[in-house]
């Protein structure tokens, strides 16, 4: 759970991604040790993930995202997740119940280039089926904000 600090200290980050803990505690009103502290408690607990820069995949080349849902051979989770791995494109990977067994974040150059990393991915015999969707439009973008905030009331 978070407290109300830890909210704040995250959606303060999150707002101003380059900010000092001298500044982020002038902010929030409390000491740079507080704001230390909290950081290395919320790092340490897996709340804080990274401190890395969110990279915009258009803005390299990459203006092509779609979502792959795959069904893979029975009891070939790990050879199909192998496979996937040595894949650049794909951004993430997720195991999902249902009528998939994996969800992939999946990014390409162009059309073609999509249709070139799905025939590598159907290339490997753990992979039986995929299903792909590419998104036309982002229209609520990545946020944790909101949800930080509920945790705090919730």
């Amino acid at each position: 759970m978070l407290d109300s600090l830890d909210s704040r200290l995250l959606v303060a980050m999150r707002a101003n991604p380059r900010i000092g803990l001298t500044e982020l505690a002038r902010l929030l009103g409390v000491a740079r040790g507080t704001v230390q502290a909290r950081l290395e408690k919320l790092t340490g607990r897996g709340v804080i993930s990274d401190f890395g820069p969110t990279v915009v995949t258009e803005q390299i080349g990459y203006p092509i995202l779609a979502f792959a849902s795959l069904q893979i051979a029975q009891g070939k989770l790990t050879e199909a997740v192998h496979t996937l791995a040595e894949i650049p494109e794909i951004l993430e990977v997720y195991g999902t119940s249902g009528q998939a067994d994996l969800l992939c974040r999946v990014v390409a150059h162009s059309t073609p280039h999509l249709q070139e990393i799905i025939a590598r991915i159907l290339a490997s015999p753990a992979i039986q089926r995929t299903d792909t969707t590419i998104a036309l439009s982002t229209q609520i973008p990545f946020r944790i904000e909101p949800l930080l905030t509920a945790a705090v009331r919730g």
